[in-house]
Order: C-alpha cells, then sequence, then structure tokens
C-alpha cells in the first residue's frame, strides 16, 4: 500500500518498481528502483506534467527535500516531480559489499556492466509506461544525470518532452583519455586559485602530508589515512565552497598531543565526510567506465597522471590536490572498495562497452532540449561540453559563467527557473 507524507509544503508519495537485472535478459534476475513523487499540497488533484529528476554520480541516490526549496520549489509549481533512485543507489536495491559478497569477482564484474546510464534510460522507459502509459514526460539532468539524459535522447526520444540540463552535457565522439587530458590541467588551476587564496596552506598541507607519511593515522575509510588519500580531498574544489570546506579543515588538523604535534580526530572525521569513495562505490568503480563506448579505460586517470607532474607529491610546489579522478590504489586502500579489487581491474579492461551516444540521432532531435554550461565547470569540461551541444539538433545552451557545477543544488530556483523560460514558446 502506498502511503503519501504530508509535510508542511510538500506531499511525498513513494514508488517501487521491479525491472530486469539486464534488459536484455528480462527473464532472469529483477531489481526493485525507489522514486519519490513530489507534489504542492494545493495541487494535489491536479493533472501536471511528469518531470524526472536525474541525480549526478554517478552512484548517488536523488535528493530526500525536506520542504519546499530550491529548485523542487520551482518545479512543484509547474510539474508532479518524480526523483529516482538510479539503479543501486538509495532504495533501489543497494549495489554494496554486502550485497554482493555472495559472487565471485567475475560475477560482480557482470553485474557491475549493468549500472550505466543506458540501463537506468531503460528503467526509465519501464517506470513511464507503467506510471503514465504512452504519455512523454520531463527530465531534469544534474551532472551525470545529464549523462543519462543524453542517452535518453540518443536511444528513447519517443519518451522525452522536453530535456533540461544543469552542467551535464557529457563528452561525445571522443574516449575517456579525453576527458582527462582537458581536466587534469583544470584542476591545476583550481589547484593555484586556492594557494593564491590562501598561501599559508601550502606548507600546511605539506606538514599533514610529512605526518601522514610517517604516522599511522587511522580513520574511517581504512587501516590508516594516506597522503594520497587526503591528495584526493580536491574531489571537491570545483564546488561553489570547495576551498573554504577544504581550508577550514587545513587549518585546524594539528593538536598539541603528550608527545608532540597530532593530526586531530576532528580533521579526520571531516576528511572521511568529504570523499565519496567510503559510501558510493558505484562512483568509483563504474566512473571511467560511464565514458567507455567499445573500448577500455584502463585506468585513464592512472595512466595520464604523470603527464601533470605538478600532481607528483614529491615535487617541489605546492601540494597538488587531484579531482574527479579514479586510481586502483584506491581498490587497495579504502576497505570499502576492498572487496570490489578484481572486478575493478576486470572493468577496467573491459572492451565490449556499447555506445551511449547516437550521433546521427542526436544530429535529429526534435525533443526541445536546453542546457546550463558553466565555463568554468571542474567536472564535465566545458569545451566539450560545447562539443556535445553542437551535435545536439535545436538545443538551447546557455553560458551561466556566474555560476559553479553545484548551482542547481545551491541557488536552484533562478537555474531552473531561466532553463524553463528558454523551452518556453
Amino acid at each position: 500500500m502506498i502511503h503519501t507524507t504530508q509535510l508542511p509544503d510538500l506531499l511525498l508519495t513513494p514508488h517501487e518498481f521491479t525491472v530486469p537485472m539486464d534488459h536484455d535478459r528480462p527473464e532472469a534476475d529483477s531489481i526493485t528502483v525507489f522514486a519519490r513523487e513530489v507534489r504542492r499540497p494545493e495541487a494535489e488533484a491536479a493533472e501536471l506534467p511528469w518531470l524526472v529528476f536525474l541525480q549526478g554520480g554517478p552512484g548517488h541516490e536523488s535528493p530526500r527535500p525536506p520542504s519546499r526549496e530550491g529548485w523542487i520549489g520551482r518545479a512543484v509549481e509547474d510539474y508532479r516531480v518524480l526523483l529516482l533512485d538510479q539503479r543501486g543507489t538509495g532504495l533501489s536495491s543497494p549495489l554494496v559489499a554486502q550485497t554482493l559478497a555472495h559472487l565471485s569477482p567475475e560475477e560482480q564484474a557482470r553485474t557491475f556492466m549493468n549500472f550505466r546510464a543506458d540501463s537506468i534510460v531503460r528503467d526509465l522507459e519501464c517506470i513511464r509506461r507503467e506510471l503514465i502509459g504512452d504519455d512523454r514526460w520531463s527530465l531534469l539532468g544534474q551532472s551525470y544525470g545529464g549523462f543519462c539524459a543524453v542517452h535518453y535522447l540518443s536511444a528513447a526520444p519517443q519518451g522525452l518532452r522536453q530535456v533540461m540540463i544543469t552542467g551535464g552535457l557529457p563528452p561525445t565522439g571522443g574516449d575517456v583519455d579525453d576527458v582527462y587530458r582537458t581536466t587534469y590541467p583544470i584542476v591545476a588551476e583550481r589547484n593555484r586559485r586556492y594557494y593564491e587564496r590562501y598561501p599559508e596552506d601550502a606548507d600546511r598541507v605539506r606538514a599533514i602530508m610529512r605526518h601522514l607519511d610517517v604516522n599511522r593515522v587511522p580513520w574511517p575509510g581504512g587501516e590508516r589515512l594516506s597522503p594520497r588519500q587526503l591528495q584526493q580531498l580536491g574531489l571537491g574544489l570545483g564546488m561553489s565552497d570547495g576551498a573554504e570546506k577544504i581550508h577550514y579543515l587545513v587549518e585546524q588538523a594539528f593538536v598539541s598531543g603528550h608527545a608532540g604535534p597530532e593530526i586531530c580526530e576532528a580533521f579526520v572525521t571531516g576528511v572521511a565526510a568529504e570523499l565519496p569513495f567510503l559510501l558510493h562505490p558505484i562512483f568509483s568503480i563504474l566512473h571511467e567506465a560511464g565514458y567507455c563506448e567499445g573500448s577500455s579505460s584502463r585506468w585513464s586517470a592512472q595512466r595520464l597522471r604523470g603527464d601533470y607532474a605538478q600532481f607528483d607529491l614529491s615535487s617541489d610546489g605546492p601540494p597538488h590536490f587531484t579531482g574527479e579522478m579514479i586510481y586502483p590504489w584506491q581498490f587497495e586502500e579504502y576497505e570499502q572498495l576492498a572487496p570490489f579489487r578484481e572486478a575493478a581491474e576486470i572493468l577496467a579492461d573491459y572492451d565490449g562497452w556499447p555506445a551511449l551516444y547516437d550521433l546521427e540521432q542526436l544530429g535529429a532531435n526534435e525533443v526541445p532540449c536546453a542546457a546550463a554550461i558553466y565555463p568554468d565547470d571542474m567536472y564535465v569540461a566545458p569545451g566539450l561540453s560545447q562539443e556535445t551541444a553542437a551535435r545536439i539538433q535545436g538545443i538551447e545552451v546557455w553560458l551561466a559563467d556566474e555560476y559553479q557545477h553545484d548551482a542547481l543544488r545551491v541557488v536552484g530556483e533562478p537555474i531552473l527557473d531561466r532553463l524553463m523560460s528558454m523551452l518556453s514558446p
């Protein structure tokens, strides 16, 4: 029985759908996909069109709205909103160590192959038919959610009424190495800005790295916090408050212990809270695979890292944080990822990934689309996004240079309002 919860200014209705684990083998195992419908109480009986929200990631669940704020508040004025927990995340048959422990590494790898954007879109088509039959619905894709939306435009445009994308026009027509050749320099620039704003942090970060190198500092991510794990704190540098979060952590890193300076527990806890590798295994395992079409990634970020000497922790300059890069050593040092080490190696070598984007279909697109590209985006390279926009017939593009990648979350209402107005007749 479906129970609708009424918050002071929102109605929340949970939905569960049964879909095939492998859409090409529907007679085999099935999984559950969870989604939450969001409406205004005063519009409970209104026949509003549907808007599906596709979250960033991969491997992150949809937002849990506490109230009518931000982009959700704007969206429910015109839509019935469906917040999708993409397969394997949140309440959608979670893909974590506990649920895959009974499988061999080869079986784990085959399972993960069914959790890319193509399977997410096929889930959505099953859900659409169950919820609204032959009617079309609209999409709002943030970051990786935009990758899913562009695949939807390629594979099943007949299900779509409109598409809006924020910071998520994916690279198309290239390979995974192009992504890191583009993003490593962008991350290096973010480091330069960080140390320009907080020059004192160069010595602080260097001291923390030295301490971690010779002392065992336990933490929630594994046996010890290592310098290269700390280096991954730069994953947040592309957010509007990312530099400040890192700075405030770094400035409180040490306390005076019995034998001298020690890393304080608040610092360790704060670092753990900023790294998604601990709670979202899909993010690490399928991140590079999400760019692959008919080729293997072969640990692209690791292979290309040597071309950017500033990220070597033994270099003379300020210690550089890395960005949205995944490395094979993570599956040894992070205890939450260690159970997937062999499966991750299998997937890194796998070259049978199907195509995600049909350039011919995108070039003939008839679905109204609007996209915000952030020219200062650290995660989805703006140059590659603009190349993709040029391949999508009829898309309206907004170069939102006043915002960062997390703008939809931080200042969502004007972002969504602008995209909706771009699609208005």
